[in-house]
């Protein structure tokens, strides 16, 4: 574990990502039980990451989320993808906001969408200016926009 610490902690100090961790494969595999496959709904994508570099990035993001938490970056309705926030969180939460539009005679409604295909059309520049602003260090800045940029998938 100390050689894995060793290795986000050089990352960071590096303002690296390694390339070899920037590679994915794309596998695409059929859904089992249809009749016709003459749709791509009918196709599922599965992304396979090196395994080094999915348990390095999940250190990364429990630091990064501990910074984030810490230092109040997120806004309080914020729970998704946090730790000690649950889905009965989320639900509690919205429970409230409908209850309190119906206290003031107000129709209540919500939009919920999934982001995780955001991630590849991020403007890494506006990210950076995002981290700057919110107060993150300089090389945590630096290290994002090298950990982003120039990502590759191949395909089978």
């Amino acid at each position: 574990m100390k050689n894995l610490v060793n290795i986000v902690n050089s990352c960071f100090d590096l303002d690296f990502w390694p390339s070899y961790f920037k590679i994915s494969t794309t596998i695409v595999i059929s859904k089992s039980n249809k009749t016709l496959y003459n749709s791509p709904k009918v196709f599922r994508p599965i992304v396979l990451l090196n395994t080094l570099g999915k348990l390095i990035e999940r250190v990364i993001g429990k630091r990064l989320q501990f910074y984030v938490v810490s230092n109040s970056f997120t806004h309080q309705s914020q729970l998704s993808g946090l730790k000690f926030k649950s889905t009965l969180d989320t639900g509690v939460a919205l429970t409230y906001f409908i209850h309190m539009g119906w206290v003031k005679n107000l129709s209540t409604s919500f939009l919920v969408f999934d982001i995780s295909q955001f991630f590849p059309l991020l403007n890494l520049y506006l990210l950076s200016l995002i981290l700057e602003k919110a107060g993150f260090n300089f090389y945590i800045v630096q290290f994002f926009s090298n950990y982003l940029g120039e990502r590759k998938t191949y395909y089978f």
